[in-house]
């Protein structure tokens, strides 16, 4: 965290202090919030912080070297920022959080005092608390390369490096049946071959669900029309009329990325390591040597 300045670093001495903390939330689709414990708004780095929300913290818990800062944030479903819905959609899960001590009647006299991101969230009784994760809990996450036959990469990062922008591998278009947010039905997709979005991903693109997306489990063809199914419902209403984004499903096979996508110098998997059969075979006079059980 950065380091009290002299300034703010006086006020505390002083003994009679103007303290307020104030809070800074960034959603991964880029929406600011800022709130403050304060009776008053604040403004400060291009972002107002408005009182009276509900908003707390309960004391935040720092500590020395690599270990986990952590502490949690409490809040009353009141405030139009904080809607009971859009925690339901996740709209808030793992959004960047910073906090701040601040001196009201100055607000350049202010102290970062905590940067993480959101974590685990309930709610109960019209109220939410939410765990908040300091920058230390990325050290936490297992890295580095796995060494499998299937592909790594998500189709279109930066390892896999496919453009899903290329023509023929995405569509957008407007819902026409949709059963509980998770079943979508068109009577044809053309120019799409049956199967072409399975493992793919479904975003919505207007409408109360905007920003929020699904895995595609399947994608069938029938004399009903096409039918695309999520491998879970999209957690806010999607109704028929609202746009959404359908792009091609990719699993992980080396055939996969050599036919259907053209990108075999970025496949990311091992294709040729040697099953389990091969690492028991013993030498063996007659039959396939496969490793596998005498008869």
């Amino acid at each position: 965290m950065s380091r009290l300045s002299n300034s703010l670093h006086g006020h505390l001495k002083s003994g009679i202090t103007t303290l307020c903390r104030a809070w800074a939330l960034e959603r991964r689709d880029g929406t600011m919030l800022g709130f403050t414990d304060h009776d008053c708004a604040l403004s400060f780095d291009g972002l107002a912080f408005q009182p009276g929300s509900g908003l707390t913290a309960r004391a935040v818990q720092q500590t020395t070297g690599l270990s986990v800062d952590n502490t949690e944030a409490l809040g009353v479903l009141s405030d139009a920022a904080l809607r009971a819905e859009d925690i339901e959609a996740g709209r808030f899960d793992g959004a960047g959080v910073r906090c701040w001590l601040v001196n009201w009647r100055d607000v350049s006299m202010r102290w970062l005092q905590f940067r993480g991101s959101i974590g685990e969230i309930r709610r109960a009784g019209g109220a939410f608390e939410a765990e908040l994760r300091g920058l230390a809990e990325a050290l936490n996450q297992p890295l580095g390369r796995i060494y499998q036959k299937p592909c790594t990469a998500v189709l279109g990062d930066a390892a896999c490096r496919f453009d899903l922008q290329t023509p023929g591998y995405a569509v957008e278009l407007e819902a026409v049946e949709v059963a509980r947010c998770e079943v979508f039905g068109w009577e044809a997709l053309p120019g799409f071959e049956a199967d072409w979005f399975t493992g793919g991903r479904l975003t919505v693109l207007s409408g109360a669900a905007e920003g929020l997306w699904a895995a595609v489990k399947a994608d069938q063809s029938s004399t009903d029309g096409r039918r695309i199914t999520l491998w879970e419902p999209v957690r806010a209403a999607v109704s028929p009329g609202d746009r959404v984004r359908l792009e091609a499903g990719c699993d992980k096979r080396m055939e996969t990325c050599r036919l259907k996508f053209n990108n075999l110098l970025n496949f990311q998997g091992f294709p040729d390591i040697p099953g389990e059969d091969w690492l028991i075979a013993v030498p063996r006079q007659s039959g396939v040597n496969t490793g596998g059980s005498r008869r």
